[in-house]
C-alpha cells in the first residue's frame, strides 16, 4: 500500500469511524474522493491530519471526521436537493454531490469558489450550482431544500434556514460562540415541527457575517 493510500486508510479507521461514522456507502465515497487534491499545495502533507487546514480568507477546511459525521447525519438519497453554505476548498460539495441530485453551493470568497470549482473539475460536476454570494443568513429567496449544511458556525441560527427546508428536509449546523458549540442536526417534521438532535462537541470558525445574538450593553 503506498503511503497516500496508507495514509487515507488510517484516516478513516483511526479518525472517522471512531466518530461514530459506520456507514458503508459513506466509508467508501471517502476512498474515492481525493481530500489530498483539495487541499491547498504547500498543505498536501496535512491532507489527512486531524485537524483544521486553513485554506486563506479566513477560511478551513473541517476536521475530516466532521465532514464525514455531516453527510452521514444528512442521510443524502439520489432525489434530494442541497444547500451548501460555504464551499470552501471544494471536498464536502464533492462528497455531497455524488450522493444527491442536485448541490447549490455558495461562497462569498470569490477566489475560493473560483479554486474549489477547479478542484472539483475532475468529478461529477454537473450536478453542482456555484454561487458566489452571502448566505450566512439564508440563500434561494424562500426556495425547498432537501438537505442543507453550513460549513462555518454561527452563533444564533436564522430561521431562514429551517424554513427552507422542505418536508423532512434536513440541516446540520454548528450552533454557538467558542469554545462551546453544539453540532445539530434539525429535521422539519411538519410546516411547522422542527426536531433537532445534538450530534457533537464541535468548534469551528463562524460564517463571515454570522448572525448575532442580542448582547447586553453596560
Amino acid at each position: 500500500m503506498q503511503n497516500t493510500e496508507l495514509a487515507r486508510f488510517n484516516m478513516i479507521e483511526q479518525q472517522i469511524r471512531p466518530c461514530e461514522v459506520l456507514e458503508g456507502r459513506i466509508l467508501e465515497l471517502l476512498k474515492h474522493v481525493r481530500r489530498e487534491n483539495f487541499v491547498p499545495a504547500d498543505k498536501k502533507g496535512l491532507a489527512f491530519a486531524d485537524m483544521e487546514i486553513p485554506l486563506g480568507y479566513g477560511a478551513s477546511m473541517w476536521q475530516p471526521k466532521l465532514e464525514a459525521r455531516a453527510v452521514q447525519e444528512l442521510h443524502l438519497t439520489r432525489t434530494d436537493k442541497v444547500l451548501e453554505v460555504g464551499t470552501g476548498s471544494g471536498y464536502l460539495t464533492a462528497l455531497l454531490s455524488a450522493l444527491a441530485e442536485q448541490v447549490t453551493s455558495v461562497e462569498i470568497v470569490p477566489e475560493l469558489s473560483a479554486s474549489a470549482k477547479q478542484n472539483l473539475s475532475a468529478y461529477r460536476c454537473d450536478n453542482i450550482t456555484f454561487e458566489v454570494g452571502d448566505a450566512s443568513h439564508g440563500w434561494g429567496h424562500g426556495a425547498g431544500y432537501d438537505a442543507i449544511v453550513l460549513t462555518g458556525s454561527t452563533p444564533v441560527l436564522p430561521e431562514a434556514f429551517q424554513n427552507s427546508l422542505n418536508i423532512g428536509g434536513r440541516l446540520f449546523a454548528i450552533v454557538g460562540d467558542a469554545p462551546v458549540m453544539e453540532a445539530k442536526l434539525i429535521t422539519r417534521i411538519a410546516p411547522e415541527t422542527f426536531e433537532t438532535v445534538n450530534i457533537m462537541e464541535a468548534c469551528v470558525a463562524p460564517l463571515q457575517n454570522a448572525e448575532q445574538p442580542e448582547r447586553f450593553a453596560f
